[in-house]
C-alpha cells in the first residue's frame, strides 16, 4: 500500500514538473520574440535617429556658412538666376 501511494505522489510530481517546465518553454519562447522584435524597431529608431542627426549637422553647416553664398545658390537652383557674363548650356538630348 506505501509503495503504490508513493508511486502515484511520484506521478502526479512528475507531471507537475514537466507542466511547469512547459510553460517556462512556451514563455521563453513568447519573450525571445518579443525581444527580436523590439530589437529590429530598435534598429529602425536608431536608423531614422542617425538619419535627422546629419540632417541636423548639415543645416548647421549651412547656417554657419556664409549668407551670401546662400543666397547665390537658391537663385542659381531655384529660380536658374545666372551671372550676366556667363553661358549656361541645356542638355536636350534627354540622357
Amino acid at each position: 500500500m506505501a509503495a503504490n501511494r508513493k508511486n502515484k505522489s511520484s506521478v502526479i510530481l512528475r507531471l507537475v514538473i514537466f507542466a511547469v517546465a512547459v510553460y517556462m518553454i512556451v514563455t521563453l519562447c513568447g519573450l525571445w520574440g518579443q525581444l527580436v522584435s523590439k530589437q529590429s524597431e530598435y534598429n529602425r529608431l536608431a536608423e531614422q535617429r542617425d538619419k535627422i542627426n546629419n540632417d541636423i549637422k548639415g543645416m548647421l553647416t549651412l547656417l554657419e556658412g556664409d549668407e551670401s553664398a546662400i543666397i547665390e545658390k537658391a537663385a542659381r537652383e531655384r529660380l536658374g538666376y545666372v551671372y550676366a557674363d556667363e553661358q549656361v548650356y541645356i542638355d536636350n538630348s534627354g540622357n
